[in-house]
């Protein structure tokens, strides 16, 4: 579906990395964004990066060719969310922090509004535990950076309704993305294949067995990986992937996803990959990658 067609404003919760990059992503194919966060400084950072994003997706022509963009409001009051007809929740990955978030937003919107639950592992049936409205709750999992990566893993709750399946979809097709149902289990289809598959790889650096480049190198060359586990780390955020690992591990039992030591270690010294300038890389204040 054409873009044009969709004019109506989406509320973006969290303008963090995937929320700035939804943003720009929807503001590329034309549909007004208004952005919340909790401070100004945060918003401040998010309307640079959403700019740096447009700019980006622009020169690798990701985004329609000729398409007004959208425009970007930013707030620090969810109240300025009411006339969204669909909101996008993409704040830090923890239970609690998500559910109130929802909660709130279901206390603004008219009922019936799509609440867009974006994470990596939470299964939406536990999201909507306590939230008002489950049948308005469905996930999803953009990939970062969004506006480049057009595939998302599409998540329906046990109750969520088919009329917020149908504005769902038809979001995120407005938004040139291509949704694919997986099962509302935890972690999804991509997180549980990946994230351990990126832990084992930090593990084989802290053995010594290769280099963070080697590592990326080899996945490179050898089995067409994009860009590698490592480079991958460190644009998903080292902290949100140990947080992510911690997930799948309480809910799974799967030893391969308990966050390896070194991991953990870079977390708590503040390399957190391209966000923090340090992780397994060096970055600079633009998050392109140092020598």
């Amino acid at each position: 579906m054409e873009s044009e067609q969709y004019t109506h404003p989406l509320a973006v919760l969290g303008a963090g990395v995937m929320g700035t990059s939804i943003a720009a992503t929807a503001i590329g194919h034309g549909i007004p964004v208004c952005l919340i966060d909790l401070d100004d400084a945060t918003l401040d950072r998010a309307r640079t990066r959403v700019a740096q994003d447009l700019r980006h997706a622009q020169l690798l022509e990701a985004l329609p060719a000729g398409r007004r963009t959208g425009t970007l409001t930013t707030t620090t009051s969810f109240d300025e969310a009411k006339d969204a007809t669909a909101v996008i929740e993409a704040v830090t990955e923890v239970l609690e922090v998500k559910r109130k978030v929802l909660t709130r937003a279901s206390e603004v919107v008219r009922p019936g509004t799509p609440l867009i639950s974006n994470t990596s592992g939470f299964p939406i049936g536990e999201l909507a535990d306590g939230i008002p409205r489950a049948e308005d709750l469905v996930g999803t999992h953009f990939m970062n950076p969004s506006y480049l990566i057009t595939m998302v893993e599409f998540i329906p709750g046990p109750l969520t309704s088919e009329r917020t399946l149908t504005a769902a979809h038809r979001l995120l097709e407005a938004l040139g993305r291509r949704p694919v149902v997986v099962g509302d289990t935890p972690g999804f289809v991509t997180s549980r294949l990946l994230h351990p598959m990126i832990n084992t790889a930090v593990r084989l650096v802290a053995e010594g067995t290769a280099t963070a480049h080697t590592a990326d190198l080899l996945m490179q060359g050898c089995l067409g990986h994009p860009t590698g586990p490592l480079r991958t780390a460190d644009l998903i955020g080292l902290d949100n992937l140990v947080d992510s690992l911690n997930t799948l591990h309480e809910r799974t039992g799967d030893p391969s996803c308990l966050p390896c030591d070194l991991l953990v270690a870079k977390v708590a010294a503040g390399e957190l990959g391209r966000k923090s300038g340090r992780g397994f890389y060096r970055y600079d204040e633009n998050g392109i990658e140092l020598p």
